[in-house]
């Protein structure tokens, strides 16, 4: 199957629930209002809901198309269309609350995000967990219903709701656990348990998966997850074993971050019609251009079949203003809504001597000597010194729509791009990583040439040996605005808590200058509509 074309794919017995686990109903066989509606299951219908719910915000599309009341704006809790996304609310949750991005928009939950001041009630962070547990109950309810109609299938499923539950543990904790549905509310399990938890489920069906292969947007199987997509959360889960357990798993971490790196996923490293490769990772044709070689796991995009407001074009829209689009080759007319961009300190990643010239994204790449430096100065400050100005920080165009051969893209409204939610350069440094821990810090010949690997790509100089702070430089670098911040901080501890202070950024804890944060910012609240629903719940310390 090709979900590219998954937009349509979605039965009446598929239907979103509202809120997380503890408030569902768990009886899906009820008779339809409807009755030409039907409630048998479609396995391969319900197969694809499982994945849709990454990329899509609800049933109909990014301006809620097709939805039988002309109100209808979005299927959880009735928010903006891309609002409750995966993609945009891990981001928010992952970026901006960090030292690489900062949004100039007042809408409510934003300024919390950039001052680290968010509460139980944030209404993104809200969004986020109802997503992930809506997610997790489309799993649950495959599994009931259709288990055992294909091992593969079957397989990919449990990997998925593995994936939902590791960003629940990693954002929130102890959190509600099920794996069917149910109409009582499920028990609290703790950090280090669901850890332990994942950790089985993904051994024992990564090997009933897909083998691991190189496909291209057309190719049967596209955007579904293969064996390395298993290793590769296997392999972020060692890495930050010891925040969510109290011990490391630094071998294990090595062990299947090689796992990826020797499989068929290589990093890209082709260029096009003046495109880097780097570039080429973030473009309308990045499904048929070659870099889906590093595509672990896609996301598929389709202007016209998979349209959302999240997912790609969040991260192109939110970061474009129409003044960068200096050769109309952003891709899409009107989509310029001018809010995140970067911080000053992301800025530093790739100018130390705090010397970034005020220029174009291409001039930038130049000057910074590094192809992965995407972002525009001219006009803008280099510092976010007024958080409610667009033109206070770099501006960031690392995702465009354009596409690398000169083709047209299918919309100039909804972006053709597909968002890569794992690639393979992210094994690379988590490889790296695990090899310095475990050499006192510092990268063996093995660790250095990952890191190299990358740099060499994007033609930036290498060196003999990587410190451990180098190597969380090069991770932003390589990774900058793709969801991962947060979390690399906290294992640094360098986020809240006794080490917060050794390094802070602009507004960091609501500070122009930074401020260290509390340990308990480490994680965010349970929200208060599942306390007040779930007596079983205790609140994170803190809040």
């Amino acid at each position: 199957m090709n979900l590219r074309y998954f937009k349509n794919m979605v039965p009446a017995a598929a239907i979103l629930l509202g809120t997380g686990l503890s408030s569902c109903t768990g009886d899906l066989d009820v008779t339809p209002i409807d009755p030409s509606s039907t409630m048998t299951p479609s396995e391969p219908e319900l197969f694809t809901k499982c994945y849709a719910t990454m990329a899509l915000a609800g049933n109909y599309g990014g301006d809620g198309q097709g939805a039988p009341d002309p109100n209808y704006v979005c299927d959880i809790n009735r928010l903006d269309g891309g609002t409750t996304g995966f993609v945009r609310q891990l981001w928010n949750a992952n970026e901006l609350t960090t030292d690489e991005a900062i949004c100039s928009w007042g809408d409510p939950g934003i300024p919390e995000f950039n001052y680290n001041t968010w509460g139980d009630s944030h209404p993104m962070l809200e969004g986020f967990y109802n997503r992930l547990y809506t997610s997790i109950s489309f799993c649950n309810h495959y599994l009931d219903v259709c288990n055992g109609v294909d091992a593969t299938r079957t397989a990919e499923v449990r990997f998925l709701r593995a994936l939902f539950y590791y960003h629940l543990m990693d954002c929130y904790g102890n959190v509600p656990f099920a794996t069917e549905l149910m109409s009582t509310s499920p028990e609290q399990i703790q950090r280090a348990d669901l850890f332990k938890w994942i950790e089985s489920e993904l051994l024992e069906v990564k090997d009933q998966m897909q083998t691991p292969t190189v496909r291209i947007s057309s190719d049967t199987g596209y955007g579904r997850a293969d064996q390395d997509a298993a290793n590769m959360l296997l392999a972020r889960l060692y890495l930050n074993a010891e925040i969510y357990t109290g011990t490391a798993h630094w071998n294990e971490a090595k062990e299947y971050a090689e796992k990826v790196i020797n499989g068929p996923h290589k990093l890209w490293s082709g260029t096009k019609n003046g495109w880097s490769a780097y570039e080429m990772l973030f473009m309308g044709d990045n499904g048929e251009n070659g870099s889906s070689v590093e595509a672990v796991l896609p996301l598929l995009g389709d202007g016209q079949k998979t349209t959302s407001y999240g997912t790609s074009m969040f991260l192109m829209s939110s970061c474009w203003s129409k003044d960068m689009d200096e050769n109309g080759d952003f891709g899409m007319v009107e989509k310029f809504w001018n809010g995140n961009r970067a911080r000053h300190q992301l800025i530093l990643k790739f100018f130390p001597n705090d010397d970034a010239p005020a220029v174009n994204m291409k001039n930038m790449a130049s000057a910074a000597s590094d192809d992965r430096a995407l972002f525009f100065g001219i006009d803008r400050t280099v510092s976010a010194s007024t958080p409610s100005e667009f033109e206070s920080g770099f501006s960031v165009g690392k995702f465009r729509n354009t596409y690398s051969d000169g083709s047209t893209p299918h919309s100039t409204i909804f972006p053709d791009a597909d968002y890569f939610l794992m690639r393979s350069a992210e094994a690379y440094l988590i490889a790296a990583e695990a090899d310095a821990r475990l050499n006192g810090g510092t990268t063996t010949s093995t660790g250095t040439n990952y890191i190299n690997a990358l740099r060499q790509r994007a033609h930036a100089v290498t060196v003999s040996s990587y410190s451990l702070n180098q190597i969380l430089d090069e991770r932003s670098r390589e990774l900058y605005f793709e969801g991962f911040r947060r979390t690399d901080l906290i294992r640094y501890g360098y986020y809240g808590g006794q080490n917060s202070s050794q390094y802070v950024w602009e507004w960091k804890g609501g500070s122009e200058s930074g401020a260290s944060l509390p340990a308990y910012r480490n994680l965010f609240a349970i929200p208060a509509s599942d306390m007040t629903a779930n007596p079983n719940l205790k609140q994170n310390e803190g809040y």
